[in-house]
C-alpha cells in the first residue's frame, strides 16, 4: 500500500498513467508461488512435516534471486513483500537478476 501512495502521481500522467498503472498492477503479483512439505524423521523417530515456500516474482531483469523459507509464522503477504522488495533492490543497484 505505501508502494502504491508513494508511485500514485504517475498514474495520473495524462500520456502514461495507463501504462503505469498496469505495470504496477503487473509487478504486484507474483509471477509464481510454490509451497511443498518436507517430512523429515528426528532422532527419536518422531515424524515431523515442514512446510516450504519459495515466490518467483519477476524475472524481467534476469534470473531469480531468493531462497526457500521454512519458518511456521510464514505466509504469503509476508513472502509477496520479500519478492516484492528483491526485484527492487536489484534494479536499484544494477544487480542483473529478479526477485
Amino acid at each position: 500500500e505505501e508502494m502504491a501512495l508513494s508511485v500514485e502521481p504517475l498514474f495520473e500522467d495524462p500520456e502514461n498513467g495507463e501504462f503505469y498503472k498496469r505495470a504496477f498492477a503487473y509487478m504486484t503479483e507474483p509471477e509464481r508461488m510454490i509451497s511443498f512439505h518436507v517430512p523429515w524423521m528426528d532422532d527419536a523417530g518422531v515424524l515431523h512435516v515442514n512446510r516450504g515456500w519459495r515466490v518467483e516474482f519477476s524475472s524481467a531483469l534476469g534470473p531469480y534471486k531468493g531462497g526457500l523459507r521454512f519458518h511456521p509464522t510464514v505466509n504469503d503477504g509476508i513472502l509477496k513483500f520479500l519478492g516484492f522488495e528483491q526485484i527492487f533492490k536489484n534494479a536499484l543497484t544494477g544487480l542483473p537478476m529478479g526477485g
